[in-house]
């Protein structure tokens, strides 16, 4: 650390500090819904099709999912949504789904560019770093959906039950994904029926209750009635997603 640093030591941790500071100030302003983050992003939204209610957003992104299973899916002109896009984004809904490659949300709900936010991890669980993504695109951009992902037969899934079934962890970094998982699979595990698809479903279950509740910003917007958050089932064979009943 050079002289000067040491004069203050909190001189160099103070650009960060205030980042964080204008990011979540931001953020809770958009969530309580009083205008805009900033006055830069009050000016008209790239796509202006994506202001949505939250149900009619659940109505787009099923009537795609069902262009795709017919297969009917629409031409998209990527080449001018890129161009619209430059300055900035407005997905109207946001998906939690598994990094599973047979999984693919954008091809799923026949969407182009700009119109979902996609967050990825095996087992599609919110870890912090997803909840606060989803925070960013509720509170920032405005989306007014968010919807959790699961899908039949799910290696995450299962690798969990059979973890914690031999109690034997996994090699690397993949235990982290097992505790993360491992709430929804015991709680299945008092269900009856087939383990794995129960502990799929439950997952999901756990993962939209999780983002429902998660203060201050989604909890605030669900009791606004600016989000809705659900919970889906993507199935393999047909590509078709059930969405589960909501509480």
């Amino acid at each position: 650390m050079c002289d000067k640093c040491c004069e203050n030591p909190d001189q160099s941790l103070a650009p960060s500090r205030r980042s964080m500071m204008l990011f979540a100030a931001s953020a809770l302003g958009a969530a309580a819904f009083g205008g805009a983050a900033s006055a830069k992003e009050a000016k008209a939204p790239p796509k202006p099709q994506n202001v949505l209610s939250p149900d009619a957003a659940l109505k787009r992104l099923m009537e795609g999912n069902s262009r795709y299973v017919s297969g009917v899916s629409r031409r998209h002109d990527f080449k001018h949504e890129r161009e619209a896009l430059v300055g900035g984004q407005n997905p109207y809904a946001a998906v939690l789904s598994c990094a599973d490659s047979r999984i693919a949300p954008e091809y799923a709900f026949d969407s182009g560019r700009g119109d979902l936010f996609v967050c990825r991890v095996a087992g599609n669980f919110a870890g912090d770093e997803t909840v606060a993504s989803m925070e960013y695109t509720v509170a920032v951009l405005g989306t007014p959906l968010i919807l959790v992902l699961g899908h039949d037969n799910c290696g995450a899934v299962d690798a969990t039950i059979k973890s914690l079934k031999d109690d034997k962890p996994p090699p690397g970094h993949i235990p982290t994904l097992i505790s993360a998982i491992a709430p929804a699979v015991k709680t299945a595990a008092q269900q009856s029926g087939n383990a794995l698809d129960n502990a799929i479903r439950q997952n999901v279950i756990d993962n939209v209750a999780k983002l429902k509740s998660a203060a201050p910003i989604l909890n605030a917007a669900v009791e606004q009635g600016k989000l809705k958050v659900v919970g889906g089932i993507y199935r393999l064979s047909t590509g078709t997603v059930e969405l589960l009943a909501q509480g």
